[in-house]
């Protein structure tokens, strides 16, 4: 809840989900305007909670609903340098990160459920077809998920 986030808990969170992705396209952005010849592909890492939030996850949403503007703010920016900007928004992937949903995470509804997790392989084949598309073609937004997650009718 909001109420339950410390200042520095918030700043930690905007500082590493967005400053840190801020630098890290900025500084990528320079490299290809002044390669010769110009242009690259961008992907930024996006979230779910940018359209859905989970409760207790204002700092997380905030900084992912951040992202996409950022994308967006990108993608049109890099047009005539030929940098394509991209966003991937990832669901719940099974890694150490997310083993608690294996048991049990809140809901929408306050109540405790499991969620299915999928293969990190989902999520590096869809990269890598976002990386693969000549500069000609982008895709602006993407979501990869595990096919039976609460997204569609969660909250």
């Amino acid at each position: 809840m909001p109420g339950d986030l410390s200042g520095d808990e918030w700043r930690r969170a905007v500082d590493i989900n967005l400053n840190g992705a801020f630098y890290t396209l900025s500084n990528a952005f320079k490299l290809m305007q002044e390669q010769s010849p110009q242009g690259g592909r961008i992907v930024n890492n996006g979230s779910i909670s940018a359209h859905v939030p989970r409760p207790g996850s204002i700092a997380y949403t905030a900084t992912k609903h951040a992202i996409s503007g950022l994308t967006r703010a990108a993608s049109l920016d890099g047009r005539p340098y030929s940098i394509a900007v991209g966003q991937i928004d990832i669901g719940n992937v099974a890694s150490d990160m997310t083993l608690k949903m294996a048991s049990g995470v809140h809901q929408a509804d306050l109540t405790i459920k499991a969620e299915p997790r999928m293969d990190m392989s989902a999520v590096v084949e869809t990269f890598l077809t976002m990386a693969r598309l000549p500069l000609s073609a982008n895709i602006l937004f993407t979501t990869v998920m595990a096919t039976n997650m609460p997204f569609v009718g969660r909250g």
